[in-house]
């Protein structure tokens, strides 16, 4: 059971943790697609009330990722194979616009960091931690973000990555991912230090195009078993 959200804060904000929980349980697989989500269940896993779940399970429709029915309740649609393919063909032009952005606008702590980061995930990926290289990748792409200095597309790109966390966790499994995409990130942080924003754009264009092709040859494989 899930440790009980304060229910002690105005609607607003608790509706928001109700739905960032629920969201995270969904997304990583917790509620498997064609689980009902009850509220009842719900709120006594949560520790709220009604009214809170209720509005979350509805922002939660919008979202695409609960279909609410009369009869049924909140049934889990979760992240389709679709939904994957079309996200990663979004990334691969906002995220390229990110590093361009990045090549510009750069800071040197955030260059030191993004350093730091690179060095390390060359070094966990060399020595076959993928846990260590999966977060490590993780943090890469989110200094990216901030390096990019743009507030709407890094909101933006980390809603796309907490969807797809759990495919990109899977996709780290697969070959020598982790090997390779240290030495994608290192080429394009190079471009980035060098302030050549095409390179940069097009390189993590190519990054993106390589991360999907390993994750969607990781679910053949997987569907194959």
């Amino acid at each position: 059971m899930h440790p009980a959200l304060n229910e002690d804060v105005d609607t607003g904000s608790l509706t928001s943790r109700v739905f960032h929980r629920i969201e995270k349980d969904i997304v990583d697989g917790t509620y498997r697609p064609g689980e009902n989500l009850t509220e009842s269940k719900l709120c006594e896993s949560l520790g709220v009330s009604r009214t809170p779940v209720r509005e979350a399970l509805f922002q939660l429709e919008q979202e695409g990722l609960v279909r609410i029915t009369h009869n049924k309740g909140a049934v889990v649609v979760g992240v389709s194979e679709k939904d994957i393919d079309d996200i990663y063909t979004i990334r691969m032009q906002i995220e390229g616009l990110a590093s361009k952005w990045a090549a510009e606008r750069i800071t040197a702590e955030e260059k030191k960091r993004l350093e730091e980061i690179v060095e390390l995930e060359a070094f966990y990926a060399a020595r076959g931690n993928v846990e260590q290289s999966r977060n490590l990748d993780h943090s890469f792409h989110d200094g990216l973000y901030a390096a990019s200095g743009s507030n709407p597309l890094r909101n933006t790109l980390r809603t796309f990555h907490n969807y797809i966390g759990r495919a990109r966790e899977n996709s780290f499994k697969t070959g020598d991912r982790a090997v390779v995409a240290a030495a994608e990130h290192r080429a394009i942080l190079d471009a980035i230090t060098a302030g050549d924003g095409e390179l940069a754009e097009r390189l993590t264009r190519e990054h993106i195009v390589n991360a999907k092709a390993n994750l969607f040859r990781f679910i053949r494989e997987n569907r194959q078993e």
